[in-house]
This record gives C-alpha cells, sequence and structure tokens, in this order.
C-alpha cells in the first residue's frame, strides 16, 4: 500500500511538472468527451422523437396480439374478451403501470372501399374514440371535419387522398366490404366525418378509423381486438418490459403474443438501427483521436524522463512499479479530463439545445422515414446510464492507450539510464 501511494504521488507530480503537455492532451480529451456527450444526448432525443412518431402510427411501443396474426393478418386471429382481461391485468404491474402514456384496443382488417366513383384496397382499423387520439393524436392531423367521438357509430375518419381518389366530402357515405370470422363477405356503410393528412401516402391513401364498437359488430367479433397498442413514457423502457410481460402471460401465450416495437415495426428498428451505426462511427472517430492523444503524451513523457527512470529504478522502484507509473499518469489525466468534459457537454448541450436542435432549415416543417413523420426539432435526452457509459468508455481508452508507453518504459536499461543526459 506504501508503494502505491508513492507511485500515485509521483504521478501527480510528474503530470503538474508537465503542465502544459498535460493542458494540451487534457484539452483533447474534454472537448472529444463534450462532443460524445452532445452527440449522444442529441442522437438519443432524435431516436426518441422518431420512435415515438412511428409507434404512435403503428402497433405502439408495446404490442399484445393473438400469436398468428402479424403473419396471417385474418381477423379470426383476434383477442378475446377474456384476452383483453388477461392483458389489462398484466399491465396493471406495479412497475409498469407508472410508465404508460396511453392505451389504445385496436380491430384492424383489410377491406373494399366503395362509392360512387370507384372502390379501393384500404386498411380499417376500429379504434375506441375516447382513447385513440391520447395514442395516435389523428384528432390533430385534421384536413375538414372532425374525428370520431365516443357517440360515434356510423361515422368514419379517412385519409384524405383516400377521400380524392373516391371523390369523397364530408357527409358522403361509403360501404366497407370484408370477410369475418366465418369467411362470409359482409358490407358495413359509414359516412365521412372527417378526413385526416399524416404525410405519408401510403397512409394517407389506404386508411379508415371507424368506431370500434361499429367494426365489432360488422365483423361479428364481440369485444374481440386484433392488438392492444401500448404508448410508453420512454422507447428504451419497451424490451424489459416485454420480457417482464410475456413472463406474466406465458399461461396464455397459446393466445397472446406480446410484441416491443421493434418486432411489430420492422422497418422502423431496422433505420433506427442504421442511424445508430452511423453514431457508432462518429463516436470511434472521437475514441480514436483521445487515444493518440493520450498515447503522445504518455509516450513523450516517458522518452523524456529516462534518467528519471534510470534514479528512481537504481532507489528500488521494480521495473512493474516503472509501468504502473505510467499508468497511473495516464489514468490520472483521463479521470480529470472524463469529469470535466461530461460536465462540459452537459453543459453546452443544456445551455444551447435545452429548446430542441431545430433542423428545420434543412428539413423543412416535417420529414418521413420508416413510415414516421419526424419533428426537425430534436429535444436532447440525458441518460445516466449513457453518461457513465461514455465515462467508463473514455477510462478504457485511457488505460488501452497507456500500455504501450509503460511497456516502453519497463524496457528502459538502468545502466544506460544513468548516464543519459536530460
Amino acid at each position: 500500500m506504501q508503494r502505491l501511494r508513492l507511485i500515485v504521488r509521483l504521478a501527480l507530480r510528474n503530470v503538474r511538472r508537465q503542465a502544459r503537455r498535460s493542458a494540451l492532451t487534457a484539452a483533447a480529451m474534454v472537448v472529444g468527451l463534450a462532443l460524445l456527450v452532445m452527440s449522444r444526448s442529441l442522437a438519443d432525443g432524435a431516436h426518441d422523437e422518431w420512435i415515438e412518431a412511428g409507434v404512435r402510427l403503428g402497433s405502439g411501443h408495446l404490442a399484445f396480439q393473438a400469436p398468428e396474426f402479424r403473419a396471417r393478418h385474418a381477423i379470426e386471429e383476434h383477442l378475446s374478451a377474456a384476452d383483453r382481461a388477461a392483458v389489462e391485468a398484466a399491465l396493471a404491474d406495479t412497475v409498469i403501470a407508472p410508465h404508460l402514456k396511453a392505451v389504445a384496443p385496436r380491430l384492424e382488417i383489410t377491406a373494399l372501399a366503395s362509392a360512387a366513383a370507384a372502390a379501393v384496397p384500404v386498411t380499417v382499423v376500429g379504434v375506441d374514440p375516447a382513447r385513440e387520439p391520447a395514442f395516435s393524436e389523428m384528432d390533430q392531423r385534421i384536413v375538414e371535419g372532425r374525428y370520431l367521438e365516443p357517440h360515434d357509430h356510423l361515422q368514419g375518419f379517412v385519409g384524405v387522398e383516400l377521400a380524392q381518389r373516391l371523390r369523397l366530402r364530408l357527409g358522403d357515405r361509403l360501404v366497407l366490404t370484408a370477410a369475418g370470422p366465418d369467411g362470409a363477405i359482409t358490407d358495413q356503410l359509414v359516412r365521412v366525418v372527417g378526413t385526416f393528412r399524416t404525410a405519408i401516402p401510403e397512409v394517407d391513401q389506404s386508411l379508415i378509423h371507424i368506431p370500434l364498437a361499429t367494426a365489432q359488430a360488422w365483423l361479428g367479433v364481440d369485444s374481440g381486438v386484433t392488438t392492444i397498442a401500448v404508448l410508453l413514457d420512454a422507447s428504451w423502457n419497451a424490451d424489459r418490459f416485454t420480457r417482464r410481460l410475456q413472463e406474466a402471460l406465458a399461461p396464455h401465450a397459446d393466445r397472446i403474443a406480446v410484441l416491443s416495437w421493434r418486432a411489430a415495426s420492422p422497418e422502423l428498428d431496422a433505420a433506427v438501427r442504421m442511424d445508430d451505426y452511423g453514431d457508432y462511427v462518429f463516436h470511434g472517430i472521437l475514441f480514436i483521436i483521445i487515444a493518440l492523444a493520450i498515447v503522445n503524451t504518455v509516450l513523450m513523457s516517458v522518452l523524456y524522463r529516462t534518467r528519471e527512470f534510470g534514479v528512481v529504478r537504481a532507489l528500488g522502484l521494480r521495473k512493474r512499479d516503472t509501468a504502473l507509473l505510467v499508468l497511473t499518469e495516464g489514468l490520472i489525466l483521463t479521470g480529470i479530463s472524463g469529469l470535466v468534459g461530461v460536465l462540459l457537454g452537459l453543459a453546452v448541450t443544456w445551455g444551447f439545445f435545452h429548446d430542441g436542435f431545430d433542423l428545420t432549415a434543412f428539413m423543412g416543417d416535417q420529414m418521413t422515414a420508416a413510415g414516421a413523420v419526424i419533428d426537425p426539432v430534436f429535444i436532447p435526452q440525458f441518460r445516466v446510464v449513457q453518461l457513465i457509459q461514455s465515462a467508463v468508455s473514455v477510462a478504457i481508452v485511457g488505460l488501452v492507450a497507456s500500455l504501450y508507453p509503460a511497456w516502453r518504459a519497463t524496457r528502459i536499461d538502468m545502466a544506460e539510464a544513468m548516464k543519459f543526459e536530460a
């Protein structure tokens, strides 16, 4: 222990003695880590915005469906009233319940929409008018008319491009035709109560919302739904909650499948992962810059202190102690720089971007990607685990970057070092 304290004291003294060199190295690490914190917080905010926009138009952060529904997309693959009760009981878990923002039951079916002008294939979604606005925010995308209300029965909320294709106006009728669970073809008449625009052509050309009760009566599924979509307060909770809910619903696994947004929206997942890979490349470059700065400073310190190492070796310092001394110097620089870098990154990010990082000038008012409409203003997300990971990553880089200079220090011959003129 006494030897270790001596090594730490020598390392601190050497860092102070080479103040200019230490300051230059620390500056490179501080700037690199600050950029890392800024980029990760902004990337996390952008991803969370992207994911939430995508899941609001899809099946949510979590989706409960019959096991075969995604493969067959058939109405007979629906959740019964008993299944819905089991799901609601699982969602009442004291760990999960505080993180729920919205729970939306849905009955989705592919149908044929017919009007006087034409007949086109559409996706009809029966929704609960009281719950759906909090989930998909469709009531904020109205072009004409209004969104569905709890007392509605034969009303339909139609994509604006679909309305144009069928030449529909507010109050016009259209007929929806689909097959029920028994295979029988059945029709449902609805009137256009409003039109919407999501800026995603595939959605605006084919989506119709009707009241859930109307869809259930039309298709003859009583209280059945094809999906129970759940919106969470944060996307990173989805995976752990999925595992917890799968365990809770294990006795019903033959009837109820629990999907995270990654499984329910594979295109969105692939797009986010690709964006993550770009971030990894940028972070890798920052780590290389930090590592080179550490190697340069610590190695130069070793080369310029040959006589000093010879003296301390002559006074009883062993080879491994010499290596530990050099490693300690690198870790001290890394530790101090890491703390300052994290604080600087947090301060700059919060100081300049607490209201959001606005890319409107480059993206316009909105951008679509992987089936999601993305707001061009990204709010940074500060996560403790991400800050710890960044600091630990830099510490590892500092340790690895100090290994070669430490090895060089052990190769110094004591007798030759004593002859060396500093």
